[in-house]
């Protein structure tokens, strides 16, 4: 009986795999004249069905209006409400392309491939406590909790200490494993109510007090609770609040001398950090500069009109602020009218995701670049694979995203300092090709314009022009 089961079996078994490969033969066979077929029935009722009927109208209508519109149109639709864009405006502004350095060669010597090079950045050198980075790059701002994980926060504070660099605590409250790992931490002002006791200020290495950013400008925030729960509700105090509320303005400046007066007291209160100010760049920038200059402020972030954000109406980040090259050109030569430029590090931000591109903003005058997107992708990197293609990356990295447990903050950090220590590495090795073995030794002599526009907005002369036409033209 036993013995006609196995058969039975075997039979089976045999008899299925015969059939398997058969219709696997018959299907290799017929592969090509069903898809042929398929595709004929297609193109037919594309080539003949009336416009209005045929699928084709999609692909003309995508033409006409974008099918990131398309979208963005249709969750307004949905819900009736501002959108929020994680990333900022995927709008092309003019950039630093139009620049490019001139090499050295004979006229001018190439610095020896062996020197050292000196990439130090010192933000507030008049103050009584100056802060000293190893590098000039630095991690944005982005908060704990109103933004970003606890974890992304441990990774990037980890990977910038590694390379050299600082933290910036954002608009979110200080998160105390931030400050553990940070070798410099820079605590941001916000215009909430957290974060503001002297015990928590005097943990900064530097203060930034924030009026406005690229992404957003200077408007409000209101964040659900349900996206703020456990540990950052409780830092920032806001338990059992239905809606947390960042205000547009800093409650304590209503007039030029009251920041005055609160860039003073800070520096008392932390006896001598750098004080500053993160501010978006609007068409009346130097009035903005002009301001804190009088305030006696040590620092001044500029973010230009391609900074990213982790949520905001697309109104704001699409058609607000200055494209970060004209913010950081206006505000170099009001600082260097005005006579202060020494005096006053200038940060800029706003879109930077190449080595070139921080290295032209430092030969224009920038001191120091900050970046947001690009370490954050940098630092998720392969690490998106957790996520795509059923889910969003920043369902990794955001406070209450749904797969932040499966981010790796060991991992991420270590790619940041990588990210970061790369980019310093390329900007020394174009350093050396110009004969420059200092960072302070950038200048935009260094630089050529390729097109009229660029050369206009920075003062840049144009690459077509000899040295004497320079001169002649006042550039």
């Amino acid at each position: 009986m036993g013995g006609r089961w196995l058969d039975f079996l075997i039979g089976s078994f045999v008899g299925t795999l015969i059939a398997g490969i058969l219709f696997t033969l018959l299907g290799i066979v017929m592969f090509r004249p069903l898809v042929q077929w398929l595709l004929g029935r297609f193109m037919k009722r594309l080539m003949s069905d009336r416009y209005p009927e045929n699928i084709f109208e999609m692909v003309s209508a995508l033409t006409k209006v974008s099918p990131r519109y398309v979208l963005e149109n249709s969750l307004r639709a949905t819900t009736g409400q501002a959108i929020e864009r994680p990333f900022g405006s995927p709008r092309k502004f003019l950039n630093f392309d139009g620049l490019i350095f001139s090499p050295a060669q004979l006229a001018v010597l190439p610095a020896d491939e062996d020197a050292e090079v000196d990439m130090k950045l010192t933000i507030g050198p008049k103050a009584k406590r100056p802060l000293t980075l190893d590098i000039p790059l630095m991690p944005g701002a982005m908060g704990f909790g109103i933004g970003i994980s606890e974890s992304v926060k441990i990774a990037m504070a980890k990977g910038a200490a590694a390379a050299g660099s600082l933290s910036n605590t954002g608009e979110g409250p200080l998160l105390p494993e931030e400050r553990k790992y940070a070798k410099h931490l820079i605590i941001q002002y916000n215009s909430g109510k957290w974060s503001k006791e002297p015990e928590i200020l005097r943990q900064a290495d530097a203060i930034e007090i924030h009026f406005g950013q690229g992404a957003t400008a200077a408007a409000a925030s209101f964040i659900p609770c349900e996206y703020i729960t456990g540990k950052a509700s409780q830092l920032m105090g806001v338990e059992g609040e239905e809606m947390v509320v960042i205000p547009s303005r800093q409650p304590e400046v209503n007039s030029p001398e009251d920041l005055r007066k609160l860039v003073d007291k800070l520096r008392t209160m932390t006896d001598g950090i750098p004080i500053g100010v993160k501010i978006c760049a609007s068409a009346v920038l130097e009035q903005d500069l002009e301001i804190s200059i009088q305030a006696g402020v040590d620092f001044i972030s500029i973010d230009g009109g391609q900074a990213g954000t982790k949520g905001g109406p697309p109104i704001l980040e699409d058609d607000f602020g200055l494209p970060t090259i004209y913010a950081l050109s206006r505000a170099i030569h009001y600082l260097k009218e005005r006579g202060v430029k020494d005096q006053i590090t200038l940060l800029s931000g706003g879109g930077y995701t190449t080595p070139g591109e921080c290295l032209k903003a430092i030969a224009l005058g920038a001191d120091g670049i900050f970046m947001g997107t690009a370490m954050l992708w940098a630092m998720t990197h392969d690490q998106v694979t957790k996520a795509i293609p059923w889910e969003p990356p920043t369902e990794l990295t955001n406070y209450p995203g749904k797969l932040k447990d499966k981010f790796d903050p060991e991992q991420a950090a270590k790619y940041l300092t990588n990210f970061l220590l790369a980019f310093v590495d390329e900007m020394e090795i174009a350093l050396l090709a110009m004969g420059k073995t200092s960072l302070k030794e950038v200048t935009p002599d260094d630089l050529v314009a390729l097109d009229e526009l660029t050369s206009k907005v920075t003062k840049v002369p144009l690459a077509f022009q000899t040295s004497a036409e320079t001169a002649e033209s006042g550039i």
